[in-house]
């Protein structure tokens, strides 16, 4: 039992940081890097404010994935028995794979925009008419990060609501209709 409280702490600390740290980087650090005075002090502080988010939110999905595997695996007889809950595991599982995937690929492009250094910018990740112009490439990759910001706190925000449901499903009252729905269906 305590595996599986230290699994799902790892679980929902993990996801929360992920979450909450991309939103907030979104709405906050990027619109408040424009403050900085120039386009090219704007790019600066963007870089600064995500290369230093980068190890953090690593850290955190470590270990949202750690908390995940944990649960999944305290939870397999529950997953193999209870209508709904392999579905409901499936979906999350392949919202998380999505939600990797854009972030991994987000962390390339700030990587890119990243070694440009004080790339100007008008916001975060609104390139100025100098990056479009002198750094094509660069500007594209921060016009993929505009979308990007957005579709990762989606996509976790989308994990964190699965999750609730999940939670649900584990009510005592859910899991006797559950196993009930499960067995008459098997016979």
């Amino acid at each position: 039992m305590a595996r599986l409280t230290l699994s799902r702490a790892l679980h929902d600390v993990g996801l929360s940081a992920w979450f909450g740290g991309t939103l907030a980087n979104a709405v906050a650090l990027n619109a408040a890097a424009a403050e900085a005075g120039s386009d090219s002090s704007t790019g600066a502080v963007t870089n600064a404010g995500w290369d230093r988010w980068t190890p953090v939110n690593a850290a955190a999905i470590g270990a949202h994935l750690a908390g995940s595997v944990g649960q999944l695996m305290g939870d397999k007889e529950r997953v193999a028995r209870q209508r709904g809950v392999a579905s409901m595991a499936m979906l999350k599982t392949l919202l998380t794979a999505a939600a990797l995937g854009a972030t991994a690929y987000s962390r390339i492009l700030g990587q890119r925009v990243s070694a440009a250094g004080a790339v100007p910018s008008k916001r975060g990740t609104k390139p100025s008419r100098r990056t479009k112009v002198a750094q094509a490439d660069v500007a594209a990759a921060q016009e993929q990060l505009d979308t990007l910001q957005w579709v990762i706190p989606a996509l976790t925000g989308a994990i964190v609501v699965v999750s609730s449901y999940a939670g649900e499903q584990q009510r005592p009252s859910e899991v006797a209709k559950g196993v009930a729905a499960r067995s008459v269906t098997a016979a």
